[in-house]
This record gives C-alpha cells, sequence and structure tokens, in this order.
C-alpha cells in the first residue's frame, strides 16, 4: 500500500485513536482522538481551544498515535504515527462536520462551534502491523516529506549460515537458501531471538529513539 492508503485506513476504517503528547513538565499524557479527514499530505483532527489537549499541542508541536482495529488480538491491525502538527483553524471545520455527521450531536449549533480549531498531522513516520495474517505483516510509511525509518534486524556478511536464527525464528521469516541469511522485514516479530542466538555476531540491531 501507499502512504495514502494507510492514511485512508486510519481515518475509515478505525477512525478512534490513542494520542499521545506531553505535558508542561515532560510527562506523558495520553487521550482519544477521532481523526476526521485525510489526503495525500497527512491527517486532520479537532479539537476545543479551551482543552488542555490543545495547550500540549500549542506547546510542543510532536505527537504519536495508535491506532487498532479488530475483535481480538489475532484478528488485529495496528496502525501507530509520529509526526508533527500545526493548526489551521476553523476554516476546514465545515468539510470536517460534513465528513463527519456525529459531531452535530456534540456541538450541535454554529455558537457551540466558536470554541473549536482544526489541526493538521502534515509530517510523520508510521508503522502497519497485522496479527491478523500468517506470517505476520508489517510496513513502514511515511508523508509530508519525513524520511521513513528502517528499523528492526538485519544480518551481515559475518553469517556463517549456521541456521540458528531460522529455528528460533517464530514467523520463520528468514530465508536460509542464501548467505547471509535474509531476513523478510514484512514478517518480522522484532523479538530479536537471531540476534541473542547468533554465534557470528552477524545480526544487527537498527532502531531509533
Amino acid at each position: 500500500m501507499q502512504a495514502k492508503d494507510y492514511l485512508r485506513y486510519i481515518v475509515e476504517e478505525i477512525h478512534s485513536t490513542v494520542f499521545a503528547t506531553v505535558d508542561s513538565e515532560g510527562r506523558p499524557v495520553t487521550c482519544a482522538i477521532d481523526l476526521m479527514d485525510y489526503d495525500e499530505s497527512g491527517l486532520y483532527f479537532l479539537t476545543a481551544r479551551g482543552k488542555n489537549f490543545y495547550d500540549r499541542l500549542k506547546a510542543n508541536a510532536n505527537i504519536a498515535f495508535t491506532a487498532m482495529k479488530g475483535t481480538d488480538t489475532l484478528s488485529c491491525v495496528a496502525v501507530s504515527v509520529q509526526g508533527k502538527v500545526r493548526e489551521i483553524g476553523p476554516d476546514r471545520l465545515p468539510a470536517l462536520f460534513e465528513k463527519n455527521p456525529y459531531m452535530e450531536k456534540i456541538y450541535p449549533d454554529v455558537q457551540s462551534r466558536n470554541a473549536l480549531t482544526a489541526f493538521k498531522i502534515y509530517e510523520g513516520t508510521g508503522e502497519w502491523f497485522d496479527l491478523s495474517k500468517h506470517p505476520i505483516e508489517r510496513a513502514n510509511f511515511s508523508f509530508g516529506g519525513a524520511q521513513e525509518k528502517q528499523t528492526g534486524y538485519f544480518v551481515t556478511d559475518k553469517c556463517i549460515g549456521c541456521k540458528l536464527c531460522y529455528s528460533k525464528c517464530p514467523q520463520k521469516c528468514i530465508d536460509i537458501t542464501q548467505k547471509p541469511v535474509l531476513i523478510a522485514q514484512e514478517h518480522c516479530l522484532h523479538c530479536g531471538n537471531c540476534l541473542s542466538v547468533c554465534p557470528a555476531g552477524a545480526v544487527e540491531r537498527r532502531r531509533y529513539f
């Protein structure tokens, strides 16, 4: 899928997400936020200017959220995004209300909507994780000019072809017909078994904090 496909899925298939921001003391705070629209350049949501959430967004434009869909763990699709937001004001509110008519029950008239403003997640990176498939499916994506992050476990030329990594891999997503062996990143759980068992130190972990 392309980045826009992931953004569409977030808005139209999941919609309600859990956002993380930080407060004035640097402590993480979470809240439930509906993502109401998307385009190729980002995601849109609204909030009231009187909320603490609004204050946190204005003080620190960095956000993260996770959105999940599924009846249980093994049917679950999860999408996580880290990115930056900016306030775009009230001009987009009519379009957001038209696409999300349930908002009229919360803010039923023009006067009550005066407190609202729209935000855009204009730059971000994301991860798709689908446990409903076997082997599992994962993918990274980016939008708004953000650089996609390549994380996970990779096998270097130190590989001796012993195949111990394959024996410990819960998803059997390592191609052992070649040397160095190759981890199928789109199916990897990132459990780290391959790193811990490799006698040659051929597996390296790439990570971002």
